[in-house]
């Protein structure tokens, strides 16, 4: 077995050279300390013109700071707010990709990592290393990355699933830095209707994928009395660690991987670390295997729920900007959308709040100017808010419209309806549904 030798951050770093394209293991797990030090490398004018990718990351982001303008250049897969404003101020920028896909991108060369740096876990006996809370696409960047620079962290938990061998690893460093954390959120009681509206259309033995926050928490809620869940997702949370605790998630019912969890990264508390520790029930994964339609059709019952930034009348769903902003990104929505819709007895749910917290109707005549379609019109299923579910598949554009006024918000019904009429003219109201 390999010899494992550590060197400081500052020595590992001195690998990375002025125009390389740096891979970062992202969310809970980002490499902070090999960050801060290329940042004191940037500072002593040793590097230039570097290149980031990565999911969404959380904690300090200097790779997106206007302050190493022409250093640093971020150009992430998904964004969180660390870097939101640097992206649309332009001085970081978004690769729009599916997150199925964002392993591809490395693997098939169309973007070429020179250095990875991930954060693993302790090897077990057999000189394997888990990639712990953020499998994500980072197995591809260490396949094709010409560096691997890894921090081994006794906070990383150890996760079955996909795992490095060390002999893959080319520089180690060790940091028992604490994993990012995210508290659980408490939902609104507008969206514990949503939530309930959701419930609704889960059966017992389903299998679901959602994503974390206070909605999906409201969700997880309303699951409590459902039996036998399965949970095939890109990512959970404390919502789903409840209803595993509480026996609803079993995952009896499931085609494929029957009774364990799948996911590829994690966001939460210390306790959802913790629990995928040397845990057979959990399964974290390339997200080449979690986000593969294919692979998310065969559980039956498969329940893709997913939110959205805009709905426009015809069924077009926003959910990576707003207007010409960015925000978030294209995720792995369509990949579930598509999954869920092709499994036997499954189904696509857009859930969101009739409108955002400032007031503004999120069912939208027309989506804003530069909003980015996520899911097509001819993929949107079930739409959720607090006023109700409709399914759109198998309706006509004016059908769909007055579907999606019925659980717009009330004080926004008689404007989208008017819209309606303006759009598809005089015979719109001369139908019933």
């Amino acid at each position: 077995m390999k010899q494992i030798h550590f060197v400081s951050a500052d020595e590992a770093v001195k690998a990375v050279k002025s125009h390389d394209h740096i891979h970062l293991s992202s969310v809970a797990s980002v490499p902070h300390v090999l960050i801060e030090a290329l940042v004191r490398r940037a500072d002593a004018g040793e590097i230039k013109d570097l290149h980031f990718h990565h999911f969404h990351t959380e904690g300090p982001a200097p790779y997106s700071d206007p302050k190493y303008s022409g250093i640093f250049f971020d150009q992430g897969f998904f964004l969180g707010p660390n870097v939101r404003a640097n992206v649309n101020a332009g001085y970081a920028d978004y690769l729009p990709v599916h997150l199925g896909e964002s392993q591809k991108l490395y693997r098939s060369g169309a973007l070429h990592p020179d250095v990875a740096m991930v954060q693993v876990s302790y090897p077990d006996g057999n000189g394997m290393v888990s990639l712990g809370t953020s499998v994500d696409c980072s197995l591809a960047a260490i396949e094709m990355a010409d560096t691997v620079i890894a921090v081994m962290n006794r906070n990383v938990p150890f996760a079955y699933g996909d795992l490095v061998s060390i002999e893959d690893i080319d520089i180690f460093v060790e940091a028992d830095t604490p994993l990012v954390t995210a508290a659980f959120a408490e939902p609104t009681p507008t969206e514990r209707l949503i939530g309930k509206n959701c419930a609704a259309l889960v059966p017992d033995g389903a299998c679901i994928q959602m994503g974390i926050g206070a909605l999906p928490n409201a969700l997880a809620a309303e699951l409590a009395d459902h039996k036998n869940l399965g949970v095939h997702t890109e990512m959970f949370a404390d919502g789903i660690l409840r209803l595993i605790r509480k026996g609803v998630v079993n995952g009896e019912c499931k085609a494929i991987d029957k009774g364990q969890v799948v996911a590829s990264f994690l966001l939460g508390s210390n306790d959802v670390y913790n629990f995928i520790d040397h845990n057979p029930a959990v399964i974290m994964k390339d997200i080449k295997y979690t986000n593969d339609p294919w692979v998310i059709s065969r559980n039956p019952n498969m329940m893709a729920i997913n939110s959205a930034t805009e709905v426009d009348l015809t069924g077009q769903i926003s959910a990576d900007s707003i207007g010409t902003r960015i925000f978030s990104g294209t995720g792995g929505q369509l990949d579930f959308v598509k999954g869920a819709t092709m499994a036997e007895g499954g189904k696509s749910v857009t859930a969101f709040a009739s409108r955002t917290n400032k007031g503004k109707n999120k069912i939208v005549p027309m989506l804003n100017p530069g909003a980015g379609v996520v899911t097509p019109r001819a993929d949107a299923h079930w739409i959720v808010t607090e006023y109700g579910a409709v399914d759109l598949y198998g309706r006509s554009l004016q059908e769909r419209a007055k579907l999606l006024i019925s659980i717009a918000h009330p004080d926004d019904r008689e404007m989208l309806d008017r819209a309606a009429f303006e759009r598809f003219g005089p015979h719109y109201h001369n139908f019933s549904i």
